[in-house]
């Protein structure tokens, strides 16, 4: 997955927005207000932030090594995901959708 890919996934979501509030080199993905992903433009590989059930986001660190403690975030309800082929689009996907349904429930 690509960076044009990860924003198309994001962005076709209800509700969603995307900007830079953190600076350039950040891109944010909100919905209704609230955080539910941010990608890191100047990574290599390409990586983001994800929001997660601290009990699946154990697991996930334990089974895959591309998946660490959120960077910059709470660390027990974050993950930084790196998207070096070790998890496949169809993953990844499911982790942003996970951290989405996450977010957009606060606030209902």
């Amino acid at each position: 997955m690509n960076i044009e890919e990860l924003r198309d996934y994001a962005i076709a979501k209800p509700e969603t927005e995307e900007g830079f509030p953190f600076g350039e080199s950040t891109l944010v993905f909100k919905v209704k207000g609230k955080i539910f992903l941010l990608v890191s433009l100047d990574a290599e590989p390409l990586q983001f932030n994800a929001k997660c059930d601290p009990e699946k986001a154990m697991e996930l660190r334990e089974q895959y090594d591309s998946v660490l403690p959120g960077y910059h975030m709470n660390k027990k309800h974050w993950n930084t995901v790196i998207i070096d082929g070790s998890l496949s689009n169809k993953q990844l996907k499911e982790l942003v959708d996970h951290s989405y349904a996450l977010v957009a429930k606060i606030k209902k």
